[in-house]
């Protein structure tokens, strides 16, 4: 069930009126429900009941404190990518215990950050990093604990800037060469071999990838217990879809289900990294009609947010869905949703079909994911506030930046 509904002809987060959040804390503004964060992390944790599992959600998709906040309370364990998502989680109160740091370029710095913090596994991603870590741990006089991201050359059918498994992307250790690699890990005094993880892209729709991906990864996992170097876990990344539009991603059930009939036998706990799955539809973007441009080729709405804002759109094409707050009779039009920014490529949705007025508020839908987490200050704007609703209450968990915070920092030359 959808956190966002009609009720008496606006449009609501819980029981709180969107109108009523523009009113109060200004737009643009992100609005985030409680509910659904909790309703898409136990669905995952549900079809888990009884297997020795952790969910950790990859905060890329929204660091927001009070999104890590309410994940945490729920048992969420964390996938971060860099030392400051790293001080993000624990100042959101996370257990180190239950992190796992993803990524290609981590730094000797964010290494030690980790290892002093005590987080479970590093996902390894290259040799060179491996012995970078190596290095790192022996000079701090630790054990880091380890697993490598196995890429196994599997097309995710997914956005190419999206996908991650095959072969031509950045990301992981070559399926040939993670063997070996395996190898010298075991070998090293400061190392200590866990896992193994592997994951594949992101907005998924089909679960036959992962599946394609987990029997080349298991093959790999008998082969290391063959040579005596037997693993504790198996950390099966994310990337699972939501709807935008029209899409029907596999439910958490059907994902989850032939890949646990594979593992069920197995000793192995199992690791998730979900993201967009868990926030993506549990947030929107509000923002106001500044102005109308109607025209014989293409008519524009022009409204206070903005590619800044929300990046996706000029990033990668995507769509969002984009609703009137309090929808009115009226003339309906193709219109351009279209920002501010000094660029051709600043649109929210293309050819929408809507009845609009100067001042109207829209909400940019399913938008909780890879959205605020994404925004810049381009044209010197301020970063938008965000919101959490938890039933009739509305939290501002991120105040609005003012203009002089932009160029705090700055100086000019004496």
């Amino acid at each position: 069930m959808s956190a966002f509904v009609l009720r008496q002809g606006i449009l609501h987060a819980e029981e709180v009126s969107l109108a009523d959040i523009a009113d109060r804390f200004g737009t643009p503004c992100w609005v985030y429900s409680r509910r659904a964060l909790e309703a898409a992390l136990d669905e995952f944790q549900s079809e888990l009941g009884g297997i020795d599992a952790l969910v950790c959600y990859a905060i890329k998709a929204n660091s927001n404190l009070a999104v890590l906040d309410v994940l945490a309370r729920r048992g969420a364990g964390f996938d971060i990518v860099s030392g400051g998502e790293l001080k993000r989680v624990l100042a959101a109160g996370a257990d180190p215990r239950r992190i796992v740091f993803s990524g290609v370029g981590k730094s000797a710095g964010e290494m030690e950050l980790a290892l002093q913090a005590g987080i479970l596994c590093f996902n390894v991603e290259s040799a060179a990093e491996l012995d970078r870590l190596d290095s790192v741990a022996g000079a701090l006089g630790k054990v880091a604990p380890i697993s490598l991201r196995v890429n196994p050359d599997v097309d995710a059918r997914t956005h190419p800037y999206v996908s991650t498994g095959l072969k031509e992307n950045k990301f992981g250790v070559a399926y040939e060469d993670a063997l070996p690699l395996y190898r010298h890990a075991s070998r090293r005094r400061n190392l200590r071999v866990g896992g193994i993880d592997c994951h594949i892209g992101s907005q998924l729709l089909d679960s036959a990838p992962f599946v394609e991906a987990l029997d080349k990864i298991l093959l790999l996992v008998d082969r290391l217990a063959a040579e005596g170097i037997a693993l504790e876990h198996i950390d099966l990344g994310g990337g699972l879809g939501i709807r935008y539009r029209d899409e029907v991603p596999p439910t958490v059930k059907d994902y989850l289900q032939p890949m646990l009939a594979r593992l069920r036998q197995r000793q192995l706990r199992v690791l998730l990294e979900p993201g967009r799955r868990l926030v993506g539809n549990a947030g929107v973007l509000l923002t106001r009609v500044e102005y109308l441009k109607p025209g014989d080729v293409k008519s524009f709405a022009i409204v206070d947010a903005a590619m800044n804002d929300l990046a996706r759109p000029a990033l990668y094409g995507s769509w969002h869905e984009i609703v009137p707050v309090v929808p009115h009779p009226g003339a309906v039009r193709p219109w351009e949703i279209v920002g501010p920014v000094c660029e051709s490529g600043d649109f929210l949705g293309r050819g929408r079909e809507l009845a609009l007025a100067a001042g109207d508020l829209l909400a940019v839908m399913s938008a909780g994911a890879y959205s605020m987490s994404m925004s810049s200050n381009y044209n010197s704007r301020p970063r938008a506030a965000e919101v959490m609703i938890d039933g009739s209450q509305a939290h501002l968990v991120r105040r609005r930046e003012t203009i002089e915070e932009l160029y705090a920092l700055e100086n000019r030359l004496p």
